[in-house]
């Protein structure tokens, strides 16, 4: 337990400061844990991770993540155009393998490069929000996520009876998700009152209501195939905590869906 505070405080610390910080910054910061989140995907799916298609999933991840907005550039080809591009070399390998290469193992690697890649890439536009605020959304999604986790342990803890899910997570109940669900909005109407101007009641709402129950079914994804794969956890890079994708699991569902959902007033 001492382990896991102690790396919590530090890394919060790290994020948290970067985040603050903003630019070029916080955004390599983004880069670094998305390939690390890459890597131990493609560990944990059993592929070789320096083989020629973990590199293609790699350089993939790091075009999604190229800091365009900040470089004022805009990208030569658009996101679902290079993921063509990505599918159709991935499938090309198969071909040039003589099925040596399994099409399975490709279509995994290249839904990893999809979720993490895009993941952390709508993490990055969230900051970078052309509304000049930012670290507000950052903040407020970040805060609502977290909340649903605090409120669905302690609510679980407290009230749980009914279990959610347990083939897959079994010590998840369905009291737990309904307090998360509570408490990220509850968080989410706090930072509408800070802000009235900047997130709508109604929008709150809504945001708290997709943070819990789209963070908690990200959690789930995470346990799903980790239990396929026989892991506790996708890496060891955080001692106490796991790897990358073991603590952003809800982060790479929620901040896509919110700007895809158009939940984010600007």
């Amino acid at each position: 337990m001492k382990e896991r505070i102690i790396t919590g405080i530090v890394a919060g610390i790290l994020y948290l400061g970067l985040c603050l910080l903003g630019g070029y910054a916080y955004h390599g910061l983004l880069v670094v844990m998305a390939l690390i989140g890459y890597y131990e995907f493609v560990i944990m799916t059993k592929s070789a991770p320096f083989g020629a298609p973990a590199v293609i999933g790699y350089i993939s991840v790091l075009y999604m993540l190229l800091p365009w907005t900040l470089m004022n550039l805009e990208p030569p080809l658009s996101v679902d155009h290079s993921m063509w591009i990505v599918m159709l070399l991935l499938l090309s390998i198969t071909v040039i393998s003589k099925n040596k290469v399994d099409i399975k193992q490709m279509a995994l690697l290249f839904i990893g490069a999809v979720y993490i890649g895009t993941g952390f890439a709508y993490i990055a536009d969230t900051r970078q929000t052309p509304d000049g605020h930012g670290l507000f959304w950052t903040f407020m999604l970040l805060a609502s996520i977290w909340a649903s986790d605090i409120g669905a342990y302690f609510t679980g803890k407290m009230l749980g009876k009914n279990k959610l899910w347990p083939s897959i997570s079994p010590n998840k109940t369905v009291e737990g998700a309904i307090g998360g669900v509570v408490f990220a909005i509850i968080v989410a109407i706090i930072f509408s009152l800070i802000s009235p101007e900047l997130l709508p009641m109604t929008n709150a709402i809504l945001i708290g209501i997709a943070a819990a129950v789209v963070g908690q079914m990200g959690d789930l994804i995470q346990s799903a195939y980790k239990r396929i794969y026989g892991i506790k956890d996708s890496g060891k890079l955080l001692p106490g905590h796991g790897g990358i994708l073991d603590r952003c699991d809800s982060w790479l569902m929620v901040f896509p869906l919110v700007h895809i959902a158009l939940l984010l007033p600007f």
